[in-house]
């Protein structure tokens, strides 16, 4: 039977990188202009929403095969 990946496991994978995300969306909100948060941030928001969904996936699949590997031995010759 594979071995699967947890919650847990890409959860301390991706610690930085969420707080990576939250500064990123918290910046771009505070620069906004007033009157103009939505016009000013959405794009911002989105691209650091992209990275982050990017490293994501990247990082579940890295698991995945760290998982899927057999185990090293190096050889006793």
């Amino acid at each position: 039977m594979k071995k699967k990946i947890t919650a847990k496991q890409l959860k301390v994978e991706l610690a930085g990188d969420f707080d990576k995300l939250i500064e990123q969306v918290v910046q771009a909100i505070n620069q906004a202009q007033p009157g103009r948060i939505i016009a000013d941030s959405e794009e911002a928001v989105r691209d650091a929403s992209c990275e982050f969904r990017q490293r994501l996936y990247q990082k579940a699949l890295g698991i995945r095969q760290q998982l899927s590997e057999p185990d090293f031995s190096p050889s006793q010759d």
